[in-house]
């Protein structure tokens, strides 16, 4: 895990250039800061510079990087792994290698295979190759955009970084609000697609490359991978399926054990962060797990992540458990948190999720995760609600009755329901509406408020739910769940490993027959991962269909209480600061900080006026650090 950044420039001396790279590295050093290299290349009449800070995980002696083949001059640096380097070097066997690490692997396909060699890799990565030969800069990204990746170009420059801020030093260029993505960030909390709030910035789109020539300066971004969902096995049943799973889960956390450093693991009461520590346990015995709890029980899962040890003392024998509370005072790191993850993103766990990046880094360098899984596999109740949307006009009048009362919110959306799945996916959880969006921010929605370049691909064949999690795995998993994950670890050094989204489990997930992940019947979501887990023995019944809790924080609760908020969260909703930053309309502002109150909500609540109060406070925090 790393950081990589690098400018292209027809203009700079190699001098000018080697100082900015020095500017640009000087921020990224949280990402890698075991060592540093930046080199200077000439191709066609172009300086290329290329930059790497290291933290070193596989191959400690021969593993730094930029690496250049000693036959054509071709040079890679990658952020991240590549799991399955091992497997690929054997068919490379005469390519002249000069370290032992996964990256030059990477390289050597494709010198090998040319862009294609993408398809061979299984990993979390991002990464730019230099080929003087083709005349090619070649930027990359893996199929779910796990690792960031942004560019940008000015003034006849183009620069890459893993983050943003690297970016404006590049280039020597002041940062601007992109107010074409306000009230997309006001309805999703955060920004899909390839532009960020930042006007001129953009992301690289996971299972994308980007080719830039070097002799014309200009680019086109080609992707590499989409995600079909239209593909399903109907004849597939619940055994075969559960035993395919477990084979392709085991095996993903088996290459993610890889490492010259301990691994450890992330751990929640949910079931698959449960199941990756169980299944690393077999190979790990004296495994260290971090997980937080809360002081307020109905979102407190540290008793379960307690119970769920107990319940194994063979297996997790010798296991540490290192836990914390996350208390309301977290929210003083707020600032710090929104400076790290760069684009403004409105999620309540971005405080535990730090907090627990804090305290893993203190004893691993590497930590597995169960993210993912929600989203391949359909793990949140709008799933089930879609499911049961999709069958209802199917079913019985008594069947009917029955389904409006397991799903009480069902009624409302049936009556709302949109034929786009665009604007279906999120009819249930939009923050703001297009009115009060206008009201709020004084700009008019755009009618695509979801960009065209997030949305997946889809036929028109596939099932709803499966539509939604094409919505899901494209835009919200890399942008807004992976995102946060990647930058508020990097942020203390650590790097994270997600298993469930090794690509052979996720297009195994895509083959699937519907039921198999939303089951009505059973009252299940992700109910083939429940399953797979029960009948490979990773735990028990009364794990494998606990009752989801989603993972979130007690936020309307601290929010309500002025007393437990940080006196700069006061200032911005009662100071004097939304009016002077002349963004958003302070007395909408006002209105909503008035009305919060924790009666009624709860972890399964969707929308509640604290989120919207923590939209507003995060992006104020992103303005006056970034912009104002």
């Amino acid at each position: 895990m790393c950081g990589i950044y690098g400018i292209v420039s027809y203009g700079l001396a190699p001098d000018q250039l080697r100082f900015r790279l020095s500017q640009m590295g000087r921020l990224l050093r949280h990402r890698g800061p075991d060592d540093l290299r930046e080199n200077v290349f000439r191709v066609n009449g172009a300086n290329v510079g290329f930059g790497f800070t290291r933290l070193s995980i596989l191959d400690l002696e021969t593993g730094m990087q930029p690496i250049q083949c000693p036959v054509d001059d071709t040079v890679i640096i990658c952020n991240g792994q590549i799991y399955n380097y091992l497997e690929l070097r054997k068919d490379l066997t005469s390519s002249p290698f000069i370290s032992k690490g996964d990256a030059e692997v990477g390289l050597h396909l494709y010198r090998k295979m040319g862009t294609s060699f993408l398809n061979e890799l299984n990993g979390m990565y991002a990464g730019a190759i230099l080929d003087p030969s083709q005349r090619r800069l070649l930027l990359f990204r893996d199929r779910f955009g796990i690792k960031p990746l942004y560019f940008c170009e000015s003034n006849g420059n183009f620069v890459f970084s893993s983050e943003i801020r690297p970016l404006f030093e590049g280039l020597r260029i002041p940062p601007r609000l992109n107010r074409n993505r306000l009230t997309t960030f006001f309805t999703y909390r955060y920004t899909p697609g390839s532009e960020t709030m930042f006007e001129g910035i953009y992301k690289l789109p996971p299972g994308a490359f980007l080719d830039y020539d070097l002799i014309s300066g200009k680019y086109k971004i080609v992707r590499y991978w989409e995600y079909r969902l239209d593909q399903v096995k109907p004849e597939m049943d619940l055994d075969e399926a559960a035993d395919r799973f477990y084979e392709l889960f085991s095996d993903a956390v088996r290459i993610r054990l890889r490492s010259d450093v301990e691994v450890g693991c992330l751990i929640s009461g949910g079931i698959d962060s449960s199941a990756v520590c169980a299944q690393a346990a077999f190979s790990h015995p004296a495994l260290k797990l971090f997980t937080i709890g809360f002081g307020v029980e109905k979102y407190n899962e540290l008793p379960l992540v307690k119970e769920f040890m107990e319940d194994y003392p063979d297996r997790f024998h010798g296991a540490q458990l290192f836990s914390e509370e996350c208390r309301p005072a977290a929210l003083s790191r707020l600032p710090e948190i929104v400076a790290s993850i760069e684009e403004p993103i409105s999620l309540g766990t971005v405080l535990p999720t730090d907090q627990v990046c804090r305290m893993a880094s203190e004893e691993v360098k590497v930590v597995l995760t169960g993210e993912g899984a929600d989203e391949i596999f359909a793990g949140y109740r709008k799933f089930m609600i879609e499911m049961a949307a999709s069958q209802y006009s199917f079913l019985s009048g008594e069947q009917q009755q029955a389904i409006l009362i397991a799903y009480p919110e069902l009624e409302t959306y049936l009556n709302v329901r949109h034929l786009d799945p665009a604007r279906r996916y999120i009819q249930t959880e939009a923050l703001f509406d297009p009115g009060e969006l206008r009201r709020l921010t004084g700009e008019m929605p755009p009618e695509a408020l979801f960009p065209e370049d997030a949305r997946p691909t889809l036929s028109g064949n596939e099932h709803p739910v499966n539509e939604m999690i094409g919505f899901e795995s494209r835009s919200r998993l890399p942008d807004y769940v992976i995102l946060r994950l990647d930058k508020l670890s990097m942020r203390h050094s650590l790097e994270t490993r997600t298993p469930l989204l090794d690509y052979r489990l996720v297009e195994f997930a895509a083959r699937l027959p519907v039921h198999l992940k939303v089951n009505l019947a059973a009252d299940r979501e992700k109910y083939i991962c429940s399953q797979a887990y029960l009948k490979h023995g990773l735990m028990h019944h009364k794990q494998a269909f606990r009752r989801k809790q989603p993972f979130t924080i007690p936020l309307a609760n601290w929010l309500a209480d002025a007393d437990t908020r940080p006196e700069y969260i006061n200032d911005i909703l009662f100071g004097g600061m939304i009016r002077d930053q002349g963004i958003l309309d302070p007395d909408i502002v006002d209105k909503i900080a008035r009305r919060v109150n924790s009666k009624g909500v709860g972890p399964e609540t969707l929308v509640s006026e604290a989120d919207r109060l923590f939209a507003i406070i995060i992006f104020t925090i992103w303005y006056d650090t970034f912009i104002a």
